[in-house]
C-alpha cells in the first residue's frame, strides 16, 4: 500500500470484519462529528484515491478514508448483493462507530455515493456529498421514473463487466498495452481527456487492490433469453445496484435531512444519460448486437434521475447544491481538486481558517426549501 506523506493506516477491527481506514498523521480522534470528514471510493478502487483531498484539508479537521469490503486493505468477505449495498453501509457504520465518527461528514463516490445514501437512510450524517454518484434506483435497467424496465433485470449486474478487464485484475496488470488494462480504464472511464498525474501509478495500484474471489467483484451472473442474454445473480459488488436490490430514492421522505453537495464532472463517461458503461446505450450505439430499441431496453438516464430524486429532496424540506464541473469527467476530487475542496468546504460550513486561497468554485446550483 503506498501511503502519501502525513497518510496512515489502521485495520479497524468490528464484529462483521475488519475495516482498513486511512487517516491523517496528527488529526485528533477527539475531534468532534461536526469537525470530521469521512470519504468512501467506488467500485474498483480504494481509499488510496483520496489521498491528495486528504492532504490538503485544513488541518483543524479529522479526515478519514475507507476501504469497502473486497477493496484494499478491507476484508475481502462475500457481498450479499440481495441487500443492495446493505452489506457495505453496514460495515460502514461499524467501523465509523469504532472510531466515533458515526455522525460525521461523509463522502461518497460512484458505489460509495450509494453506500452513504443507503447509511443515511438507517444512520445520522452530518452532511452528504456524492461525487458522481450513482442514481438513487441503481445502475441500469430503469426508467427515468425509478420504474423497471423488466423484471429480470436483464442487462444489468456483474454480466455487464468486461471479461477481459476482470482478468487484468487477477493478473494485476499494470500495463497501458489493451483497451481493457487497468491503466487504460483509468484513462478513459475514471477522467477527462487530459488528465495528468505523477500519482498514476498509485491510482492503479488502487484498482488492483480489488478482489475478483467468488463474491466480491464483479458478482454472479443469471442467463436469461431477454436482451441482452444476462441478469444479475445475488452476489458480488456489481449486483448490488440491480434495481430489483437497491433503491435510496426514499431518502426525500427523511424526517432529518443531511444537507447534500451533489458535484460531478459534465464530461463522465460512467454516470451519465447516456453512460459508456450501460449496456442499453451500448446496444442504442450498436456496439452491443440485436438492441431491441429504447421502448424495451432504454438507456438509464441517471444525471436526470438523480436531479430529479434530489429536487424532490430539496421540495420536502432538505437542502440540495449542484456543482456541475464543466469538462471533468467521474474524478472531480483529482480532475479540479481545488474546486472541489472549496466545494467541500463551502458545504460543511468550515470556519477555521480565516482566508482560502482557492478560487471560486464554479456552476454551483443552489436548491433549497428555503
Amino acid at each position: 500500500m503506498t501511503l502519501f506523506d502525513g497518510i496512515r493506516a489502521r485495520l479497524v477491527e468490528t464484529d462483521r470484519l475488519g475495516v482498513n481506514v486511512l487517516e491523517r498523521v496528527g488529526d485528533d480522534e477527539a475531534t468532534a462529528p461536526d469537525q470530521t470528514v469521512v470519504f468512501v471510493h467506488g467500485s474498483v478502487a480504494s481509499s488510496l484515491l483520496w489521498q491528495e483531498i486528504m492532504q490538503d484539508l485544513p488541518s483543524d479537521l479529522r479526515v478519514l478514508a475507507v476501504d469497502l469490503r473486497g477493496f484494499g486493505r478491507t476484508e475481502h468477505s462475500p457481498i450479499d448483493a440481495t441487500r443492495g449495498v446493505r452489506d457495505f453501509s453496514d460495515d460502514l457504520f461499524a467501523a465509523l462507530h469504532a472510531l466515533g465518527a458515526a455522525d460525521a461528514h461523509l463522502v461518497g463516490w460512484a458505489l460509495g455515493g450509494a453506500v452513504v445514501l443507503q447509511y443515511a437512510l438507517e444512520h445520522p450524517a452530518r452532511s452528504l456529498t456524492l461525487q458522481a454518484p450513482v442514481s438513487p434506483y441503481g445502475f441500469g435497467g430503469t426508467r427515468r421514473d425509478g420504474s423497471r424496465v423488466n423484471d429480470e433485470d436483464a442487462g444489468v449486474g456483474a454480466g455487464a463487466a468486461n471479461p477481459d478487464f476482470v482478468q487484468r485484475l487477477i493478473d494485476h496488470d499494470t500495463s497501458a498495452d489493451a483497451p481493457t488494462s487497468p491503466r487504460s480504464v483509468f484513462r478513459s472511464t475514471y477522467v477527462a481527456p487530459g488528465y495528468e498525474s505523477g500519482h498514476e501509478d498509485v491510482w492503479v495500484e488502487a484498482m488492483l487492490s480489488t478482489s475478483t474471489a467468488g463474491g466480491n467483484y464483479p458478482g454472479d451472473v443469471v442467463a436469461t433469453s431477454t436482451w441482452p442474454g444476462f441478469a444479475p445473480g445475488t452476489t458480488g459488488v456489481l449486483n448490488t445496484l440491480a434495481p430489483k436490490y437497491f433503491d435510496v430514492s426514499g431518502i426525500v421522505d427523511l424526517d432529518r435531512k443531511p444537507a447534500v453537495l451533489w458535484i460531478h464532472g459534465t464530461a463522465d463517461a460512467v454516470v451519465s444519460d447516456a453512460s459508456f458503461s450501460d449496456p442499453h446505450h451500448l446496444g442504442a450505439l450498436g456496439v452491443i448486437p440485436d438492441w431491441p430499441g429504447a421502448d424495451v431496453a432504454p438507456a438509464q438516464p441517471m444525471v436526470s434521475q438523480t436531479r430529479d430524486v434530489l429536487d424532490a429532496y430539496a421540495a420536502a424540506g432538505g437542502a440540495v447544491t449542484e456543482v456541475a464541473v464543466e469538462g471533468a469527467g467521474h474524478s472531480v476530487h483529482l480532475e479540479r481538486p481545488a474546486q472541489f475542496r472549496r466545494a467541500l468546504l463551502e458545504h460543511i460550513g468550515y470556519v477555521g481558517r480565516p482566508a482560502d486561497p482557492t478560487p471560486p468554485t464554479e456552476a454551483i446550483i443552489l436548491r433549497s426549501a428555503d
